[in-house]
């Protein structure tokens, strides 16, 4: 079967930075649905347009094909007596941008009586290589279509 919209299509898909450094060995399957639906990278959905089961590619990203370019608003400071107890580096807590977006922040440094926060994405700024192998192309189902994502194994549980 060919990936169109409305196809499943599961992929392995590894992630490098520009360089070559890997960030993500994609140990697990990618599984989304095909067709414009946000459920990944408009780039890798038109790299995989046509394509079937055991297609690879390689794809160099840039930032703004990514996850963006990093975005120094969403970098804070608060005070640490402003979060509960043991605040760690690396945690999460729920923030809003300027705009009013509920977004997650995660916890870069603690100094001091400073918790810094970061609400970029870790990867926002990088060129990326994305290298992709499909292992797998179904019909999508009508719910998972009406949901605009995909159900059960290594998708969307309900």
């Amino acid at each position: 079967m060919n990936i169109e919209k409305d196809t499943v299509v599961t992929l392995r898909c590894k992630v490098a930075d520009a360089r070559g450094k890997l960030i993500d060995p994609g140990r697990e399957p990618m599984v989304y649905l095909h067709g414009g639906y946000d459920n990944t990278f408009p780039k890798i959905e038109a790299a995989l347009d046509g394509r079937t089961p055991g297609y690879e590619a390689m794809l160099q990203l840039n930032p703004e094909d990514a996850f963006g370019q990093r975005d120094e608003r969403l970098v804070r400071t608060i005070l640490k007596s402003e979060f509960p107890p043991g605040v760690k580096i690396g945690g999460q807590l729920d923030g809003r941008t300027e705009e009013g977006e509920q977004l997650p922040f995660t916890v870069t440094k603690v100094k001091g009586d400073t918790v810094f926060l970061d609400g970029n994405h870790p990867l926002a700024g990088q060129a990326l290589r994305f290298h992709l192998k499909v292992t797998d192309v179904r019909a999508a189902t009508e719910e998972e279509i009406a949901h605009r994502h995909v159900h059960g194994a290594h998708g969307h549980q309900h």
